[in-house]
C-alpha cells in the first residue's frame, strides 16, 4: 500500500513539475507584476515617491522660513546657537526622508532627473538635487559635473574633512561608530554619495552604478560600493556651523572648481 502511495506522490510530482515548465512564462509574469514594490523574503523594493517628495520640500521651506527669521532676530551668539540646533534637527530629520523618497529610481552616468522616479540619475546629481531641493542655494548642473572632492569642498572647509586611502573597510566602518551624528557627504574613487550616521549605526544612501542600479539605501553590510573603494573622503554637513548659517541665509554656495 505504502509503495503504491509513493508512485502516485512521484507522478503528480512530475506532472506539476511539467506544468510548472510549460507555463513558466505566464507563471513568471504574474509574479513579477505581484511582488512589484512590495517586500519578498525579507528584501524590500521601494517605488519612487514623488508627491512626498514635493510635500517635504514644502515643509522644510517652510520650517527653514520660520528659522530665519528667528537667527535674524537673535540678539546674542546663545540665541543664534539655539536657531542653528534647531535647523540641525529639522535638516537631520527631513534630509534622509527626501533620499529615499528617490529609492528605486533608476540610475544613469548621464542622469539628471529632477523628481523622483522621473527618468534617471547619476551619483552626483542624486546629491546636488536633493541638497538644492533642500534650500541650500547652490546650482545643481555645476555641483554634479564636479569630481566628489570639489563637491565635498563646496560645502566643507578643507579641515572638515577626513581622508583616508587605503583603510580596509571593517576598520573604517568600525570608525564610524564612535563619529559624530549628522548627514555627511561621502566622496570615494568614482562616485559620491550620502552617508547618514546615528547612534545605531549608519545608511549609505545614493545613486548606485552597481546592482541594482538605483538609488538604494545600504547597511554597512550591503554597502559594496563603499566597500570596494579605496579613496574614502568624509564631511559632516550638519555638524558644521558655516553649513548651516549658509542654510539659515539663504547664501549662494560657490561651486568649487577643478
Amino acid at each position: 500500500m505504502r509503495r503504491w502511495i509513493l508512485l502516485l506522490l512521484i507522478v503528480l510530482l512530475v506532472i506539476s513539475a511539467g506544468a510548472g515548465w510549460w507555463f513558466r512564462e505566464p507563471l513568471w509574469k504574474s509574479y513579477r507584476e505581484l511582488t512589484s514594490g512590495v517586500k519578498f523574503a525579507g528584501v524590500p523594493h521601494p517605488k519612487p515617491d514623488p508627491e512626498r517628495y514635493a510635500v517635504l520640500i514644502s515643509e522644510l521651506a517652510r520650517w527653514r522660513g520660520d528659522l530665519t527669521k528667528r537667527y535674524r532676530n537673535a540678539h546674542n551668539a546663545a540665541d543664534r546657537s539655539a536657531v542653528e540646533h534647531d535647523a540641525r534637527v529639522i535638516l537631520e530629520h527631513t534630509l534622509p526622508a527626501m533620499m529615499r523618497c528617490w529609492l528605486g529610481t533608476p540610475w544613469d552616468f548621464n542622469g539628471t532627473a529632477s523628481k523622483p522616479g522621473n527618468g534617471r540619475i547619476a551619483c552626483g546629481y542624486f546629491v546636488a538635487t536633493v541638497l538644492q531641493d533642500a534650500g541650500f542655494q547652490v546650482n545643481r548642473y555645476q555641483l554634479a559635473q564636479q569630481p566628489s572632492e570639489n563637491i565635498l569642498r563646496s560645502f566643507l572647509e578643507k579641515n572638515a574633512c577626513v581622508l583616508s586611502v587605503g583603510q580596509p573597510y571593517d576598520q573604517f566602518a568600525d570608525a564610524l561608530k564612535i563619529a559624530r551624528p549628522g548627514i555627511y557627504l561621502v566622496g570615494l574613487d568614482t562616485h559620491v554619495a550620502f552617508l547618514v550616521i546615528h547612534s545605531e549605526g549608519f545608511r549609505f544612501i545614493h545613486s548606485s552604478g552597481s546592482q541594482p542600479w538605483c538609488v538604494v539605501d545600504e547597511g554597512r553590510d550591503d554597502a559594496g560600493v563603499l566597500q570596494r573603494s579605496n579613496w574614502r573622503m568624509l564631511g559632516n554637513l550638519t555638524a558644521d556651523h558655516k553649513v548651516l548659517q549658509t542654510w539659515l541665509k539663504g547664501e549662494k554656495i560657490t561651486v568649487r572648481g577643478r
